[in-house]
């Protein structure tokens, strides 16, 4: 997947997750909890989804990796690369 892919895949998840937020106009320097009405437990959905779908493992250690929308797809491009 590329980078861009990876983006529209991540904001998927989170118009799944919390239906009622508008995604499109997500800065994607800007963390998403500072945009979007994300708790913790929205947060770890996340995580459970790419991990689903994609088969991605996000260590809890990783978690700050996916603060903003530019950090997950760096962070995810290479675990995605082959998909």
């Amino acid at each position: 997947m590329t980078k861009e892919e990876i983006g529209k895949a991540i904001i998927d998840i989170i118009e799944d997750i919390v239906p009622d937020e508008d995604c499109s106009n997500i800065d994607p320097k800007t963390p998403l909890r500072d945009q979007l009405e994300l708790d913790s437990m929205d947060f770890l959905d996340i995580v459970m989804e790419l991990r689903k779908l994609y088969k991605v493992d996000v260590p809890e250690a990783d978690y700050g990796e996916l603060a903003t929308l530019e950090s997950c797809m760096n962070y995810l491009e290479p675990k995605m690369k082959d998909l």
